[in-house]
């Protein structure tokens, strides 16, 4: 359950990233609101999945997964360009984090 729970706060803090990206310094109320909301989930899973998970591997994980789907969010959406390069570490950012499932 763990995991799962990790899992899924590393997409809401994902979320909450693009929510801020969003709120134009908090000066729109919904992509505000969204950021406050995600971030609170977010963290508290993170807490919740750290009360079995080493905190580095979990920690690791968590931001892994916040990397890659913020970056790819916003080569998808927002229009930042996608090259080689950033495709090859964001690859390298999902091995490290597959890699530390497999070794906890």
């Amino acid at each position: 359950m763990a995991w799962i729970v990790l899992v899924v706060s590393g997409v809401l803090e994902t979320v909450w990233a693009s929510a801020l990206a969003r709120s134009a310094g908090f000066s729109r109320l919904v992509p505000s609101v969204v950021f406050g909301v995600a971030l609170v989930l977010s963290m508290a899973g993170l807490a919740f999945a750290l009360r079995t998970i080493p905190v580095g591997t979990g920690y690791a994980i968590w931001v892994g997964i916040g990397a890659v789907g913020t970056a790819a969010y916003g080569m998808a959406v927002l229009g930042e360009p996608v090259t080689t390069a950033r495709i090859l570490c964001l690859v390298l950012i999902v091995g490290g984090v597959v890699g530390l499932k497999f070794v906890h």
